[in-house]
């Protein structure tokens, strides 16, 4: 421990730790919280939650969850194969199909066991089986920016969860350029030997830079390769893009059908931690034999399942987004709002989703930056440092006021002046 210990003082020492605060109270976008390090309180308007339609505070999904402890308690307390599962997983999985018009859904405690479920279920498959023998190397294409859940789960993938060493045929992980379809099908046409089973892995919306992935041109290149498969992660895409809410291919005026008719094997990963309000992650497929290999991958077997509270929520919450479309409207109408106001008082804010990164130049510290808005103004976002270019990370949700949103611009542009004063002086 001794290694840790000295790299953990230093780390300290030059600041780079992230700021910890305790949250006690919410009401809309109004959270009293406590800074962990001090015991000292602040009342703050949030831009940091991933709430995007406001329903962790729904009187209806509150009311699920609740119905759902009294009938079945906290927890499974087993997984679903060895204890069999509770009937609102299976009408989640079936809503969730809906939502997504990919028939068959399996889901997940969260998006990492998913990804790596899916390694598991696409490459290696599941069990010896008498007279079939796996003999096709497996060529994974992955978007440079592509979510840590993604990252991780494609550094395991040589070998099937639970095993330290592999028996399948070799996976080869490759990277493309970030959103480049034309880097892309350039490194299709390179690594593509005879025989490969493709797989191309994007997210949906890029949560760092809020941007979009180009579906479109995606499934183009990828159609001189038949039977190819390609995923999208849409853990900020559900909820947020598309005319109601339900993600990349409705925000391009498109369903999965598109791919499937270009000879493509069409994924998609929904989490339900952000427009869900709740935890969790569903893989949906339009091939019914996937979802047993799902079922039965190490991360399905080897945990519990998803909690009865936690997919009763994310249950109601679909069903909330269907009933209420202008929850989706108005969190779009928000995003459109904050953007053109940032962007008029001359800060660059990437991407075009509800994430919104303001980009920092290399002089300004994102944390202290941050520090300054929440202690001074009462605004609390997000400071990003260490796992992407320097920005103030913010988003936007379906329930925030033009006020609000108005107060933070006001914030971050009397921030702005003094730390820039600062920085000049200095």
């Amino acid at each position: 421990m001794q290694v840790v210990k000295e790299y953990v003082r230093r780390w300290y020492d030059s600041g780079l730790e992230p700021d910890e605060y305790i949250c006690h109270t919410r009401q809309g976008n109004i959270v009293e919280i406590e800074d962990a390090e001090t015991g000292k309180r602040h009342t703050v308007i949030t831009f940091c939650t991933n709430d995007v339609l406001g329903l962790t505070q729904n009187e209806s999904v509150k009311q699920a969850a609740i119905a759902a402890i009294l009938q079945y308690g906290t927890s499974t307390s087993s997984t679903s194969v060895l204890s069999g599962r509770i009937d609102i997983h299976r009408q989640l999985e079936e809503e969730v199909s809906r939502f997504k018009h990919l028939p068959h859904t399996q889901l997940f405690l969260n998006a990492w066991m998913a990804m790596q479920a899916l390694m598991d279920a696409f490459c290696h498959l599941a069990i010896p089986v008498p007279g079939f023998e796996h003999t096709r190397e497996t060529l994974i294409m992955t978007d440079v920016l592509n979510h840590g859940c993604i990252v991780s789960a494609l550094a395991n993938a040589g070998t099937r969860s639970g095993k330290l060493f592999g028996y399948s045929p070799q996976v080869r992980v490759k990277a493309y350029r970030h959103c480049d379809v034309e880097d892309l099908a350039r490194k299709l046409k390179r690594y593509v030997k005879e025989g490969d089973r493709i797989m191309v892995v994007s997210d949906a919306v890029f949560s760092m830079d809020g941007d979009l992935a180009p579906l479109p041109e995606m499934i183009e290149v990828m159609s001189p390769y038949p039977d190819s498969v390609l995923l999208m992660d849409e853990a900020h895409a559900s909820g947020a893009i598309g005319a109601t809410g339900r993600g990349i291919y409705e925000h391009y005026g498109l369903t999965p059908q598109a791919a499937i008719d270009k000879g493509i094997v069409p994924l998609i990963m929904t989490t339900f931690s952000k427009f869900g309000a709740s935890v969790g992650a569903a893989i949906s497929s339009p091939a019914a034999e996937l979802k047993p290999l799902l079922n039965c991958s190490p991360t399905s077997i080897g945990t519990c399942s998803l909690a009865p509270p936690l997919a009763a929520a994310a249950l109601q919450s679909l069903r909330t987004v269907q009933e209420h479309p202008e929850l989706v409207t108005r969190l779009q109408e928000n995003t459109k709002y904050l953007r053109s106001r940032l962007m008029a008082q001359g800060f660059e804010t990437i991407g075009e989703t509800n994430v919104v990164p303001v980009m920092l130049p290399a002089e300004i510290n994102p944390k202290e930056f941050a520090q300054e808005l929440l202690t001074t103004y009462g605004i609390w976002v997000s400071p990003i440092w260490f796992i992407a270019k320097p920005r103030i990370r913010m988003t936007v949700n379906s329930l925030h006021t033009r006020e609000e949103m108005d107060k933070l611009v006001a914030a971050v542009v009397s921030v702005r002046e003094s730390m820039y004063k600062a920085t000049i002086s200095a």
